[in-house]
């Protein structure tokens, strides 16, 4: 089993309505759908890194809008939504439903104009998808692991997890730092190069998983 980011650049014909709002003079640059039901009422909830105002200008774009809900938090706003339609183009919908992969929240909708999504699946499924959805957008593979049934925040051994968080309690990420490596491979009883290099693969571990999520 694979899961692959890919990126997708639609035309605007088969951009959705809310997609092309934000890839046009709104304050709103990024959209976020983090859920949808299966029912034929489309209930949604997104995320958007607008304010409340900006968020429902944006809103404004959809026809099928029955209700909403917007609820801001400290980064934007969230957006329970409830449409009589999706409002994607058929053409799209058709390639979904038929695919035989399934697809991971949340997906990114962009304001360059591209969509970012994941999707899982066997290697045969997720090829026939590719060159399926290649005939509507311009598709960018952006990376591909094996799926993992279960993902930690980051592929930590437990001494690399411990040095973290000894380094976080001797106050080595302060700005400006308050502690060393040496502090850490103290508090660890191990060499202070045993402690840098727990430290710098703890590191690399930790931005990689940062940047694969970004």
């Amino acid at each position: 089993m694979k899961r692959i980011r890919f990126s997708a650049a639609y035309p605007e014909r088969l951009r959705h309505p809310l997609h092309e709002a934000i890839a046009g003079d709104s304050p709103i640059r990024r959209a976020e759908l983090l859920m949808w039901s299966p029912t034929a009422d489309a209930t949604t909830l997104l995320w958007f890194d607008g304010d409340r105002d900006a968020t429902a200008s944006a809103l404004d774009a959809l026809d099928s809008l029955v209700a909403s809900s917007l609820v801001s938090d400290a980064d934007g706003t969230y957006a329970f939504l409830r449409q009589d339609a999706y409002e994607f183009p058929a053409a799209l919908l058709d390639t979904v439903a038929a695919s035989r992969v399934i697809f991971l929240p949340p997906v990114v909708f962009r304001e360059s104009g591209d969509v970012r999504f994941e999707a899982v699946g066997a290697t045969a499924a997720l090829s026939e998808f590719h060159d399926d959805l290649a005939t509507l957008a311009d598709l960018t593979i952006e990376w591909v692991h094996e799926f993992e049934r279960r993902r930690e925040p980051s592929r930590l051994t437990d001494r690399q997890r411990a040095a973290l968080e000894t380094a976080v309690s001797t106050g080595y990420y302060e700005v400006p730092r308050e502690g060393t490596v040496a502090d850490v491979a103290a508090a660890l009883g191990c060499a202070t190069s045993t402690a840098g290099e727990l430290l710098r693969k703890a590191e690399a571990a930790v931005v990689e998983r940062a940047v694969e999520s970004a």
